[in-house]
């Protein structure tokens, strides 16, 4: 029986390939009428996605590897360069699977920053979607930017380093510019890359969001009503099984989970600050100063920035000389420093009962999954919405900040955020207990959450929506 296909073209940044990788299995589970074709591009020398697509490849979910093109990674905007090359690629791959595949391919899933492809797939004839990697509001909040700037004629920049608050029609509350994306308030090339693709999104058919309609139903309703096409929140799309990490400098895993097996439940604040960020060495001390005066418990992921032209931090050899002097002796024993962290596991771990986080998406989806609350530490892209509506609409967060930006530029110091502030905020996590505190509303969207996904949950029926919806598209 020939198959509806769906041909999915991924970023090939690890949050953004996983959680593609586990939406596509999600539907293939869904529905047997199904099957999966991944076109794989790769960054250079990107060893750790390489492994993980060996491992993934069924019978159900082939994988296609794209040449890669010699781009340097030198610019700011690399990864839209990245994208631009591999448009003849991918041409030519979509037509040969056309030609020869034995199922009848129902339409092309593309990442957020793949817009550039929904041209090919037009012209081929290919029904396109986007698999939106981050949150409902987000999605909003792109177009809706995109709508001020090109159909309103609106200076964005004006919303640079601004104390103005905007009404944006996602969000149920009025959003400080200080927590617009850097990028989106910017002049130059990265800027109007950005917002070039962020104009395809309104040719596409529809958005599989990682989402799920009781954490964010005004988004959800908002976005329902509005210009863009279908939206199906499927989500929370979790990798659950396995953790893609490092093959150098890799944590031992077996380790982290002996020493907190022997810590008591819920005492041990958890501190990682996703797959691109690593703190500079005048942050990590504040951190480290705050974690040794709270007294509690701590496990700390810490890891060297990305040297230039690289997407991913490294691990630090040795941490005595990025930390407090004394600092490894005073907290011995309530305290363990680890580079890459398995970061599902420990949160799902009953010792953990803390979070500061960066706030990106997975981040955030896995915080809720696990029940636990997280004090907020953005650094870039979208992640100060996300502090911001965990802390100030959900009420589901404490804030360290929600407006800290980790500077991408080399024309100014990165700010500094003090241990005072930090510490503050490490003990409100810790101790955010009573009627509808922040762990309290955190224990209910975890229950939410996981309904979800069951058979007749929100989330399940956007799945069956969208399946039957793209099979359709090949009767």
């Amino acid at each position: 029986m020939k198959k509806a296909e769906l041909v999915f073209i991924p970023l090939p940044g690890v949050s953004h390939l996983a959680s593609t990788v586990e939406a596509a299995k999600l539907l293939l589970q869904r529905d047997c009428r199904l099957s999966a074709t991944f076109l794989i591009m790769r960054f250079p020398n990107d060893d750790i996605i390489e492994a993980y697509t060996k491992e993934i490849s069924t019978p159900s979910l082939r994988i296609i590897s794209i040449p890669e093109q010699d781009i340097s990674p030198g610019s700011e905007t690399y990864l839209f360069d990245l994208i631009e090359s591999q448009v003849p690629s991918m041409r030519n791959v979509l037509s040969e699977l056309l030609q020869k595949s034995s199922d009848r391919i129902a339409g092309i899933v593309l990442d957020l920053f793949c817009s550039r492809f929904v041209d090919v797939a037009d012209e081929l004839g290919i029904p396109s979607y986007i698999f939106f990697t981050s949150s409902a509001s987000a999605l909003g909040l792109f177009t809706h930017l995109t709508s001020l700037k090109f159909d309103h004629n609106l200076d964005l920049t004006q919303f640079e380093n601004s104390e103005a608050e905007l009404s944006v029609p996602c969000v149920s509350i009025k959003v400080p510019a200080k927590v617009l994306p850097a990028f989106s308030v910017r002049t130059g090339p990265l800027t109007e890359r950005a917002f070039d693709c962020f104009k395809r999104f309104f040719k596409v058919k529809g958005f599989l969001i990682n989402t799920f309609y009781e954490l964010e139903s005004y988004a959800i309703r908002s976005l329902s009503n509005g210009k863009l096409p279908k939206v199906y929140p499927i989500g929370p799309v979790l990798n659950l099984h396995h953790q893609i990490g490092s093959s150098e400098g890799r944590s031992d895993e077996d380790e982290i989970k002996k020493w907190l097996d022997i810590q008591p439940n819920s005492s041990v604040v958890f501190l990682c600050f996703g797959s691109r960020a690593g703190l500079e060495v005048p942050q990590l001390k504040e951190v480290a100063s705050a974690l040794e005066r709270s007294g509690y418990r701590f496990l700390l992921s810490i890891r060297k920035p990305p040297p230039q032209g690289k997407f991913r931090p490294t691990d630090y050899e040795d941490f005595d000389g990025v930390l407090p002097e004394g600092f490894l002796e005073r907290t011995k024993g309530r305290g363990k420093l680890i580079g890459w962290a398995p970061q599902m596991e420990v949160l799902s771990h009953a010792a953990v009962g803390g979070f500061v986080s960066h706030c990106g998406w997975n981040s955030t989806l896995e915080s809720v999954w696990c029940g636990i609350p997280v004090a907020t530490f953005p650094m870039y892209a979208e992640q100060q919405l996300n502090a911001f509506q965990l802390v100030k609409e959900y009420g589901m967060a404490e804030a360290i900040r929600v407006d800290y930006v980790k500077d991408d530029r080399m024309d100014s110091e990165a700010e500094v955020v003090g241990s005072e502030e930090i510490e503050v905020a490490i003990r409100r996590l810790m101790e955010a207990e009573g009627s509808g505190g922040v762990r309290e509303k955190v224990r209910r969207m975890q229950k939410e959450s996981r309904l979800a996904l069951e058979e007749g949950g929100s989330s399940y029926n956007a799945q069956i929506s969208f399946i039957e919806d793209v099979i359709k598209n090949v009767d």
